[in-house]
Protein backbone atom coordinates (compact mmCIF):
# COMPACT_ATOMS: atom_id res chain seq x y z
CA UNK A 1 0.00 0.00 0.00
CA UNK A 2 3.24 2.22 1.05
CA UNK A 3 4.05 1.56 -3.00
CA UNK A 4 1.07 2.42 -4.42
CA UNK A 5 0.24 5.42 -2.68
CA UNK A 6 3.82 6.60 -3.26
CA UNK A 7 3.35 6.22 -7.07
CA UNK A 8 0.17 7.68 -7.05
CA UNK A 9 1.52 10.87 -5.57
CA UNK A 10 4.08 10.76 -8.07
CA UNK A 11 1.67 10.51 -10.56
CA UNK A 12 -0.23 13.70 -9.99
CA UNK A 13 3.12 15.20 -9.08
CA UNK A 14 4.02 14.90 -12.43
CA UNK A 15 1.07 15.99 -14.49
CA UNK A 16 1.16 19.38 -12.15
CA UNK A 17 4.63 19.98 -12.19
CA UNK A 18 4.70 18.99 -16.67
CA UNK A 19 2.01 21.47 -16.93
CA UNK A 20 2.65 24.53 -14.48
CA UNK A 21 6.82 24.25 -15.68
CA UNK A 22 7.28 23.34 -11.50
CA UNK A 23 8.88 20.32 -11.91
CA UNK A 24 6.75 19.11 -9.32
CA UNK A 25 9.55 19.67 -6.21
CA UNK A 26 7.18 22.11 -4.61
CA UNK A 27 4.61 19.33 -3.92
CA UNK A 28 6.77 16.46 -2.97
CA UNK A 29 8.76 18.56 -1.19
CA UNK A 30 6.28 18.95 1.99
CA UNK A 31 4.79 15.68 1.12
CA UNK A 32 8.15 14.09 2.32
CA UNK A 33 8.81 16.46 5.11
CA UNK A 34 5.62 16.20 6.61
CA UNK A 35 3.36 13.13 6.22
CA UNK A 36 6.54 11.00 5.36
CA UNK A 37 8.38 12.23 8.04
CA UNK A 38 12.13 12.67 6.47
CA UNK A 39 14.78 14.83 7.76
CA UNK A 40 15.27 18.10 5.75
CA UNK A 41 18.31 16.86 3.64
CA UNK A 42 16.95 13.84 3.47
CA UNK A 43 13.74 15.07 1.71
CA UNK A 44 15.24 17.57 -0.12
CA UNK A 45 18.10 15.41 -1.80
CA UNK A 46 15.40 12.85 -2.71
CA UNK A 47 13.38 15.48 -4.12
CA UNK A 48 15.77 16.95 -6.34
CA UNK A 49 16.14 13.43 -7.81
CA UNK A 50 13.14 12.70 -8.49
CA UNK A 51 12.65 16.34 -9.95
CA UNK A 52 15.38 15.95 -12.22
CA UNK A 53 14.07 12.95 -13.34
CA UNK A 54 10.44 14.25 -14.03
CA UNK A 55 12.26 17.32 -16.04
CA UNK A 56 14.33 14.98 -17.79
CA UNK A 57 10.96 13.34 -19.20
CA UNK A 58 9.01 16.42 -19.22
CA UNK A 59 12.13 18.47 -21.28
CA UNK A 60 12.21 16.04 -23.62
CA UNK A 61 8.41 16.21 -24.59
CA UNK A 62 8.45 19.79 -24.85
CA UNK A 63 11.54 20.34 -27.01
CA UNK A 64 9.32 17.45 -29.52
CA UNK A 65 6.43 20.03 -29.23
CA UNK A 66 9.03 22.75 -30.34
CA UNK A 67 8.08 25.35 -27.13
CA UNK A 68 11.23 25.03 -25.68
CA UNK A 69 13.39 28.11 -26.16
CA UNK A 70 16.97 26.37 -26.27
CA UNK A 71 19.32 28.95 -25.88
CA UNK A 72 17.60 30.83 -22.99
CA UNK A 73 17.17 28.11 -21.38
CA UNK A 74 20.89 26.62 -21.48
CA UNK A 75 21.82 30.19 -19.85
CA UNK A 76 19.34 29.28 -17.10
CA UNK A 77 20.98 26.51 -16.31
CA UNK A 78 24.52 27.92 -16.57
CA UNK A 79 23.67 30.47 -14.10
CA UNK A 80 21.89 28.20 -11.38
CA UNK A 81 24.42 25.26 -11.91
CA UNK A 82 27.20 26.66 -9.21
CA UNK A 83 24.11 27.63 -6.10
CA UNK A 84 22.77 23.74 -7.51
CA UNK A 85 26.47 22.45 -6.43
CA UNK A 86 26.67 24.68 -2.89
CA UNK A 87 23.60 23.60 -1.68
CA UNK A 88 23.44 20.44 -0.93
CA UNK A 89 26.63 21.18 1.46
CA UNK A 90 24.42 24.29 3.45
CA UNK A 91 21.23 22.17 3.97
CA UNK A 92 21.97 21.11 7.29
CA UNK A 93 22.95 24.47 8.45
CA UNK A 94 19.56 25.45 9.44
CA UNK A 95 17.20 24.79 10.94
CA UNK A 96 14.04 23.14 9.56
CA UNK A 97 11.56 24.83 11.12
CA UNK A 98 13.16 28.60 10.41
CA UNK A 99 13.32 27.58 6.23
CA UNK A 100 9.70 26.13 5.67
CA UNK A 101 8.50 29.20 7.61
CA UNK A 102 10.69 31.37 5.17
CA UNK A 103 10.01 29.50 2.01
CA UNK A 104 6.36 29.43 2.52
CA UNK A 105 6.23 33.18 3.34
CA UNK A 106 8.27 33.53 -0.49
CA UNK A 107 5.25 31.40 -1.83
CA UNK A 108 2.41 32.87 -0.43
CA UNK A 109 3.82 36.31 -1.93
CA UNK A 110 4.81 35.18 -5.09
CA UNK A 111 1.28 33.87 -5.11
CA UNK A 112 0.04 36.89 -4.75
CA UNK A 113 1.56 38.75 -6.79
CA UNK A 114 0.40 35.92 -9.85
CA UNK A 115 -2.67 36.68 -8.68
CA UNK A 116 -2.46 40.28 -9.18
CA UNK A 117 -0.79 40.16 -12.36
CA UNK A 118 -3.64 37.88 -13.80
CA UNK A 119 -6.45 39.67 -13.10
CA UNK A 120 -4.65 43.16 -13.90
CA UNK A 121 -1.89 42.01 -16.79
CA UNK A 122 0.47 44.71 -17.63
CA UNK A 123 2.63 45.21 -20.59
CA UNK A 124 5.78 47.00 -18.97
CA UNK A 125 8.61 44.61 -19.02
CA UNK A 126 11.74 44.76 -16.60
CA UNK A 127 13.17 48.13 -15.76
CA UNK A 128 16.75 48.59 -16.78
CA UNK A 129 19.88 50.64 -16.31
CA UNK A 130 21.87 51.73 -19.47
CA UNK A 131 25.02 48.99 -18.11
CA UNK A 132 22.47 45.95 -18.83
CA UNK A 133 20.29 47.44 -21.19
CA UNK A 134 22.39 45.94 -24.33
CA UNK A 135 21.97 42.26 -23.15
CA UNK A 136 18.37 42.38 -24.09
CA UNK A 137 17.51 39.71 -26.55
CA UNK A 138 14.23 39.73 -28.98
CA UNK A 139 13.07 36.23 -29.48
CA UNK A 140 11.04 34.00 -31.94
CA UNK A 141 9.84 30.46 -31.42
CA UNK A 142 8.36 28.90 -34.39
CA UNK A 143 5.91 25.87 -33.22
CA UNK A 144 5.32 24.81 -36.71
CA UNK A 145 1.30 26.14 -35.69
CA UNK A 146 2.46 29.38 -33.84
CA UNK A 147 5.07 31.67 -33.61
CA UNK A 148 5.99 32.99 -30.43
CA UNK A 149 7.40 36.81 -30.56
CA UNK A 150 8.56 38.69 -27.48
CA UNK A 151 11.99 40.17 -25.62
CA UNK A 152 13.82 39.88 -22.59
CA UNK A 153 16.76 40.97 -20.54
CA UNK A 154 19.32 38.09 -20.52
CA UNK A 155 21.41 39.20 -17.95
CA UNK A 156 18.99 40.14 -15.09
CA UNK A 157 17.26 36.80 -15.86
CA UNK A 158 20.79 35.14 -15.52
CA UNK A 159 21.39 36.79 -12.23
CA UNK A 160 17.79 35.59 -11.22
CA UNK A 161 18.67 31.64 -11.78
CA UNK A 162 22.23 32.25 -10.08
CA UNK A 163 20.00 33.11 -7.18
CA UNK A 164 17.63 30.27 -7.81
CA UNK A 165 20.18 27.65 -8.21
CA UNK A 166 20.82 27.67 -4.87
CA UNK A 167 17.58 27.90 -3.51
CA UNK A 168 16.49 24.92 -5.47
CA UNK A 169 18.72 22.75 -4.52
CA UNK A 170 18.53 23.92 -0.94
CA UNK A 171 14.81 23.24 -0.56
CA UNK A 172 14.88 20.10 -3.28
CA UNK A 173 12.09 21.84 -5.51
CA UNK A 174 14.07 22.42 -8.29
CA UNK A 175 13.12 26.19 -8.59
CA UNK A 176 10.31 25.73 -11.33
CA UNK A 177 7.39 27.35 -9.23
CA UNK A 178 9.60 30.07 -8.93
CA UNK A 179 10.92 30.77 -12.46
CA UNK A 180 7.73 29.85 -14.20
CA UNK A 181 5.71 33.23 -12.76
CA UNK A 182 8.63 35.29 -12.50
CA UNK A 183 9.62 34.66 -16.80
CA UNK A 184 5.50 35.16 -17.08
CA UNK A 185 5.15 37.97 -14.84
CA UNK A 186 8.93 40.09 -15.13
CA UNK A 187 10.15 38.93 -17.87
CA UNK A 188 7.16 38.79 -20.56
CA UNK A 189 7.47 34.83 -21.86
CA UNK A 190 4.86 33.58 -22.92
CA UNK A 191 3.05 31.15 -20.48
CA UNK A 192 3.88 28.05 -22.43
CA UNK A 193 6.92 28.68 -23.38
CA UNK A 194 7.77 29.66 -19.65
CA UNK A 195 6.52 26.76 -19.08
CA UNK A 196 8.73 24.45 -21.27
CA UNK A 197 11.75 26.30 -20.84
CA UNK A 198 11.41 26.32 -16.77
CA UNK A 199 11.40 23.07 -17.29
CA UNK A 200 14.27 22.43 -20.02
CA UNK A 201 16.58 24.36 -17.74
CA UNK A 202 15.48 22.70 -13.96
CA UNK A 203 16.52 19.05 -15.94
CA UNK A 204 19.88 20.11 -16.59
CA UNK A 205 20.66 21.69 -13.07
CA UNK A 206 18.35 20.03 -11.23
CA UNK A 207 20.32 16.51 -12.31
CA UNK A 208 23.36 18.22 -11.32
CA UNK A 209 22.64 19.38 -7.77
CA UNK A 210 20.93 15.87 -7.46
CA UNK A 211 24.46 13.96 -8.34
CA UNK A 212 25.64 16.16 -5.51
CA UNK A 213 23.13 15.57 -2.74
CA UNK A 214 23.46 11.56 -3.98
CA UNK A 215 26.76 11.37 -3.24
CA UNK A 216 26.38 13.24 0.52
CA UNK A 217 23.91 10.40 1.15
CA UNK A 218 20.96 12.62 0.94
CA UNK A 219 18.48 10.28 -0.89
CA UNK A 220 16.13 7.53 0.01
CA UNK A 221 16.45 5.38 -2.63
CA UNK A 222 13.93 2.65 -1.31
CA UNK A 223 10.67 2.85 -1.27
CA UNK A 224 10.67 6.16 -1.88
CA UNK A 225 12.46 6.96 -5.02
CA UNK A 226 11.56 3.84 -7.25
CA UNK A 227 7.74 4.16 -6.64
CA UNK A 228 7.56 7.55 -6.68
CA UNK A 229 9.81 7.72 -9.80
CA UNK A 230 7.58 5.69 -12.54
CA UNK A 231 4.25 8.10 -11.27
CA UNK A 232 6.44 11.03 -11.69
CA UNK A 233 7.23 10.11 -15.62
CA UNK A 234 3.53 8.75 -16.61
CA UNK A 235 2.33 11.76 -14.75
CA UNK A 236 4.60 14.55 -16.84
CA UNK A 237 3.66 12.75 -20.23
CA UNK A 238 0.07 13.13 -19.21
CA UNK A 239 0.96 16.83 -18.24
CA UNK A 240 2.70 17.32 -21.32
CA UNK A 241 -0.19 16.70 -23.52
CA UNK A 242 -2.70 18.39 -21.48
CA UNK A 243 -0.67 21.71 -21.09
CA UNK A 244 -1.56 21.84 -24.73
CA UNK A 245 -5.50 21.80 -24.26
CA UNK A 246 -5.48 23.96 -20.96
CA UNK A 247 -5.85 28.15 -21.52
CA UNK A 248 -2.91 30.16 -20.61
CA UNK A 249 -4.91 32.17 -17.84
CA UNK A 250 -5.81 28.35 -16.34
CA UNK A 251 -2.23 27.68 -15.87
CA UNK A 252 -1.34 30.76 -14.20
CA UNK A 253 -4.38 30.35 -12.00
CA UNK A 254 -3.17 26.95 -11.21
CA UNK A 255 0.07 27.95 -10.21
CA UNK A 256 -0.78 30.27 -8.11
CA UNK A 257 -3.28 28.27 -6.06
CA UNK A 258 -0.58 25.57 -5.96
CA UNK A 259 1.92 28.14 -4.87
CA UNK A 260 -0.80 29.45 -2.02
CA UNK A 261 -1.78 26.25 -0.61
CA UNK A 262 1.94 24.83 -0.35
CA UNK A 263 3.24 28.07 1.00
CA UNK A 264 0.15 28.42 3.87
CA UNK A 265 1.45 24.68 4.35
CA UNK A 266 4.73 25.27 4.78
CA UNK A 267 4.89 28.19 7.11
CA UNK A 268 2.24 26.76 9.60
CA UNK A 269 4.25 23.48 9.69
CA UNK A 270 6.97 25.21 10.18
CA UNK A 271 5.32 27.73 13.02
CA UNK A 272 4.17 24.38 15.12
CA UNK A 273 7.65 22.93 14.88
CA UNK A 274 8.86 26.70 16.06
CA UNK A 275 7.10 27.03 18.69
CA UNK A 276 6.02 23.94 20.46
Amino acid sequence: MEYLLLFVIGLGTGVIGAITGTGGGIILAPILLIFFGLEPALGAGTTLTLVSVNGISGSILYLREKIVDIRSGLIFALAATPGAILAPFAVKQIAGDIFKILFGFLLVSIAIYLFYRSLKPSNASVKMTRAVAFTVKQRQINTGTEIYTYEFNQSLAAMFNFFLGFVSAFFGTGGGFIRTPILVTIFDFPVKIAVATSIFALSIYATIGAAVHVYLGHTEWIPTFIAIAPGLIIGSLIGVYLSKRIRNIWTIIMLGGLLLIMGVQLVSTGAAWRFV
